[in-house]
């Protein structure tokens, strides 16, 4: 046990990403005397390793690709040449830039929360006992984990020889070559950044498709157009058998279509999903049980199965997102200080999406997963018909919305093209606002714009139902429960 002070607290969340500072700043809005405590710095994989860096990498991507655009509008400005070195001093400025104009540190100075930051590893050394490598005892009647996620680690031979994508954003140079091996969202990402600087780019997936998650027309769309970009994409794969180094860099030795057959680039990259972040945390201790895949298993309350500990966010393995992990934290610190849960949207209103060119993003349940529960409609609405990507040169891609025929109620969206992410968002607006296709279709969007093909994708889908007055979808808490279950 360490010897510094005992500190008392109604609640300490450990770690202090998206998920940890949502759960302290709601607890002590509860009226709960709070601790956080977090290993390295403030803000967590989302501003460190996350969405601010990376995001800025895929915006710089997207600059090099809009540069190549120029002569067909007239525009001579010369071949694009990257600086890495100084693409990275940017990332790094960016992050500290959203770090230190977060307004997330007066926050919770001024909601009273105790923060530890910078504290080293956290573990139970008792059940409501928290302590760490360089941080005080801190006596906890309720623990809220929110530790993330890490990089899955293959237990092949060679591995060492490999990296994770969170290696890949500090290389020092663009390498010439890069496999990918895994193309979920992360590695799709990984590859369509490094194809823009330069690499010559093999993706690997040893499922069937690329994006298994996603609906299968937003997969097939997304292999296409990273194809068309010159990403060599390898679908079912086969079974990797080592690593091993080469003159080139890195050779992947794997098994597929029936013999034994390796590839080889200079980098390699190993993109195979996460894992919790909870090692070292003495879990035991507290009684707190993991799943299968060691993701700390939780309740509808996010109530571990130790009554007095809960957890939220990626260290769950839901849905790993940042919105999702700060809704699952504002749930289990209103569960954890008053027992009971606020209202809030069903998690399949939660959208997913990736910065990759093209981008891609959904929001509901895919057209399969809903054809199999109900009598649906589609609606689709091509990019290459569409005049604001027609204007832009951004021709590739779709919008679609999956109806249920008898409610008229969306579904889902689905968006493979520019501004996905954002054309993602309002689909989920118009979902939980709970309209029916015949309202979203009557909503004025702007032309030529984007957000135009949701509307068009609406009208599609409408007109294949029978005629009825443009009022809120007809649902029911059954009918939207049932919807949860099949998201998942």
């Amino acid at each position: 046990m360490c010897s510094s002070p005992l500190e008392k607290f109604d609640v300490v969340v450990i770690g202090a990403g998206p998920a940890g500072v949502v759960a302290a700043l709601r607890a002590a809005r509860l009226g709960a005397k709070i601790g956080l405590v977090t290993r390295d710095e403030f803000g967590g994989m989302a501003a460190n390793d996350g969405p601010v860096p990376v995001r800025t990498l895929a915006h710089a991507a997207r600059l090099m690709r809009e540069a190549r655009q120029l002569p067909r509008y007239g525009i001579d400005a010369g071949s694009p040449m990257l600086d890495y070195k100084r693409l990275l001093h940017r990332v790094r400025e960016v992050t500290d830039d959203a770090r230190a104009n977060s307004m997330l540190r007066k926050d919770l100075a001024d909601a009273g929360v105790t923060v530890h930051e910078q504290a080293g590893s956290a573990r139970f050394a008792e059940p409501h006992v928290i302590v760490s490598e360089r941080g005080p005892q801190m006596h906890a009647d309720t623990v809220i984990i929110c530790t993330g996620g890490v990089s899955r680690r293959l237990p092949i031979p060679g591995f060492e020889l490999t990296c994770t994508h969170s290696d890949a954003w500090e290389l020092g140079a663009v390498p010439r070559s890069m496999l990918v091996i895994g193309a979920g969202a992360t590695g799709v990402q990984v590859a369509s950044i490094f194809n823009a600087f330069g690499s010559s780019v093999v993706l690997f997936e040893a499922a069937p498709r690329i994006l298994m998650t996603e609906d299968p027309d937003v997969a097939a769309e997304m292999a296409a157009a990273l194809e068309a970009s010159g990403i060599e994409v390898v679908e079912d794969a086969g079974r990797i058998e080592r690593f091993e180094g080469s003159e080139n860099g890195v050779r992947m030795v794997y098994f597929g279509q029936g013999a034994i057959q390796h590839r080889e680039a200079e980098l390699a990259v190993v993109a195979v999903g996460w894992q919790a972040n909870t090692a070292g945390l003495e879990l035991a201790v507290a009684g707190v049980e993991t799943d299968s895949r060691g993701f700390v298993r939780v309740d509808s309350r996010l109530q571990t199965s130790a009554p007095h500990v809960f957890a939220a966010g990626d260290v769950t393995g839901r849905l790993m997102v940042v919105h999702e992990a700060v809704r699952e934290a504002f749930l289990a610190a209103s569960y954890a200080v008053t027992g009971s849960g606020p209202d809030t949207l069903p998690a399949e209103v939660s959208p997913v999406g990736s910065f990759t060119d093209p981008e891609y993003a959904s929001v509901g349940i895919t057209e399969e997963a809903a054809r199999k529960r109900w009598d649906v409609v589609v609606g689709v609405q091509r990019f290459d018909a569409l005049p604001r990507s027609i204007i832009d040169g951004r021709t590739s891609g779709f919008c679609k919305v999956v109806v249920d025929r008898d409610r008229h109620a969306v579904l889902g969206c689905h968006v493979v093209g520019e501004r996905a992410v954002e054309l993602a968002q309002l689909g989920a607006v118009a979902m939980a606002a709970g309209m029916s296709v015949e309202q979203l279709a009557t909503v004025p969007f702007s032309v030529p714009t984007y957000a135009n093909a949701l509307a068009r994708a609406a009208v599609r889908a409408a007109q294949q139902l029978p005629a009825r007055a443009a009022g809120p979808a007809e649902d029911t808490p059954a009918e939207r429960a049932d919807l949860t279950s099949v998201a998942g």
